[in-house]
């Protein structure tokens, strides 16, 4: 087709305002799909997607729509994830567009994503279509939120359209405003191939499918292509387009969005972002942005029988088949034996993860609390990266640990204020900025250590903003700081799984409520265990899980005192041996008791 015929576009919002199911009614309305096979969120493959409400995996479908003018163009619609741990993938979706439909909830407003989703938006140079989305709702303010987009974006207040994405009403607007607004797709057919991977996802036939914009010349199938950054040589099995589902064709030209089957084994070859071209006359230069996405949170990942430790070793093979940034090595632990250290882009993908690891595959595992990767200068100069607390080298070989910092955005209503800025300071953050978005809204912009984020920072946010609260973060860098290995034992046996990098001057309260709810939760024994904090040498917080008492006098009645002397003495000596051979078997509880620590009394 004409490239002047050609609209590439996403949508971008923050999460549930409306983003998939306005994706659904463009479908609908250009018959894209039939009615028969219509459903909600048609684009989100993954049940677990449509549970929660938002996309995990980008996704592109091509719309044929016959404008106004009754000229027929070709539409192609990617749609990003929808949370702040997958934003390189929404950045790869942005730059293969020339334009995005801005989306903002009618009750809601503008909220931090959308912020950030727009400032990426417009560091990629695209054209915009403003959108207030759900007007039908009772509680909706189309012009309070149309004004807070005007006085945003800078546009005059009739091109901020109002829909109901979910009734359908005025969703043809927004087919009219991509037509006429947004420019068509830039590039050179005459120049060597390049196209940009934006997503990929694996199949057990074809392989490894890359999504791929093309930005110059055109793929055939009898080209041979090279992945630049990766150097992989491919010789595709199918070149097609999505309409939603997939459907193969001869080539792809310049401006056209579809797909590559390569027939790769695995997606490490073919990175998100990495530039296609050809073997024979091939691009020289790759395409800007692409990076190596690094995990950011890790924990170990065990199963609760033994016996599934393959099983769990096959499910995140299986995984890690469509998700290039899911990383993993074996593990062992003392308390919880054979498992696997896992690295993730941050907690929400880690709980997607897991559920995932539950649902899908039958596992049942206990997942360590998260921790961050850790940089430790030593003192013969070496600088090692750990990513967890029982990697921890001794104390006195240590010149210094750093620790990853984020800048977060935190957006809400004024009268919480004083409660967010108490957690965050409570939470080591350094206050940056403020400032007052309209009348009743505020920005707050901190920095705070990752460590202290990944726990349990966005449940507290949200309650004690009563959810009206939104956070959007970014990485700063890595920062020296008084740091110790807050170790936990048990009946004086250290319990890697149970280790934590703290604070120095949270080590003491943390280490006592630590030691407070392992109390509560290991079981008594027939023998006095004591549960001790330490921090490198020194016992900071004891506490003694008391002996079962058993009387053993019971049948003891009458005679001399001297009998049941002898008795008593036989049972401390008992005691005694079953105190130095004896295990303790830590619950499953007392791992989860790792994430209420920052719970404040």
């Amino acid at each position: 087709m004409d490239k002047q015929l050609i609209r590439n576009f996403c949508i971008i919002a923050h999460i549930d305002h409306g983003k998939s199911t306005l994706a659904d009614r463009l479908l609908q309305l250009t018959e894209t799909i039939a009615p028969r096979y219509m459903k909600e969120h048609i684009m989100d493959d993954l049940d677990l997607e449509r549970e929660r409400g938002v996309t995990i995996k980008a996704s592109a479908v091509r719309i044929s729509y016959t404008a106004d003018v009754c000229q027929q163009y070709e539409i192609n619609l990617i749609e990003t994830p929808g949370h702040v741990d997958f934003s390189y993938e929404v950045s790869r979706a942005l730059q293969a567009c020339e334009g995005a439909v801005l989306v903002v909830d009618a009750t809601q407003g503008i909220e931090a994503q959308t912020l950030a989703n727009l400032y990426m938006a417009l560091e990629h140079d695209l054209a915009l279509v403003p959108v207030v989305n759900k007007i039908d709702l009772p509680a909706a303010q189309p012009d309070v939120v149309a004004k807070e987009i005007v006085d945003l974006l800078g546009v005059p207040a009739e091109t901020v359209i109002p829909i109901s994405a979910k009734t359908g009403a005025n969703v043809h607007a927004v087919l009219e405003a991509v037509v006429k607004q947004l420019p068509p797709p830039s590039g050179d057919a005459e120049k060597p191939p390049r196209a940009l991977i934006f997503d990929s996802h694996y199949d057990s036939y074809k392989g490894v499918i890359a999504y791929v914009r093309v930005f110059d010349g055109s793929f055939g199938m009898k080209d041979r292509l090279r992945l630049m950054s990766t150097g992989a040589v491919i010789e595709p099995i199918e070149i097609g387009v999505f309409s939603p589902k997939m459907i193969p064709t001869d080539q792809l030209q310049t401006g056209e969005v579809g797909y590559v089957a390569t027939g790769l084994k695995t997606v490490q070859e073919c990175r998100v972002g990495d530039t296609l071209t050809t073997v024979a006359g091939g691009a020289i230069e790759v395409l800007p942005g692409f990076e190596v996405v690094k995990p950011m949170v890790f924990a170990g990942l065990y199963p609760v029988e033994n016996d599934d430790y393959n099983d769990l070793r096959d499910a995140l093979e299986k995984l890690q088949l469509n998700d290039a940034s899911l990383v993993f090595q074996p593990e062992t632990s003392q308390a919880l034996n054979f498992g696997f250290r896992a690295g993730f882009l941050g907690l929400f993908h880690m709980e997607i993860v897991q559920e995932r690891l539950e649902r899908e595959y039958d596992l049942d595992i206990i997942a360590t609390a998260p921790s961050v990767e850790y940089e430790v200068l030593l003192r013969s100069g070496e600088v090692i990266r750990i990513d967890s607390p029982a990697d921890l080298p001794d104390e006195s070989v240590i010149e210094e640990i750093r620790e990853p910092w984020m800048k977060i955005q935190v957006f809400t209503p004024q009268e919480y204020i004083g409660a967010i800025m108490d957690l965050v300071t409570k939470r080591r953050g350094i206050y940056l900025t403020m400032e007052y978005l309209d009348t009743k809204r505020v920005m707050l912009n901190y920095r705070i250590p990752l460590a202290e984020l990944i726990v349990d920072f966005y449940d507290r946010l949200k309650s004690i903003s009563r959810g009206y609260a939104s956070l959007d973060y970014q990485f700063d860098g890595y920062e020296p700081g008084r740091l110790v290995k807050l170790e936990v034992l048990v009946n004086k046996l250290p319990i890697d799984a149970l280790a934590l990098i703290v604070h120095e001057d949270d080590a003491f309260h943390k280490g006592q409520r630590l030691v407070s709810q392992l109390k509560r939760l290991i079981p008594r024994q027939q023998f006095e265990v004591p549960i001790q904090a330490a921090t490198g040498k020194r016992v900071i917080s004891r506490a003694n899980v008391k002996a079962v008492r058993k009387d053993v006098l019971a049948k003891c009645y009458g005679g001399d005192i001297t009998r049941k002397k002898k008795l008593l003495e036989k049972q401390k000596k008992g005691k005694r041996r079953m105190k130095m051979i004896g295990q303790v078997e830590v619950p499953q509880e007392a791992f989860m008791a790792l994430l209420q620590l920052n719970d404040e009394d």
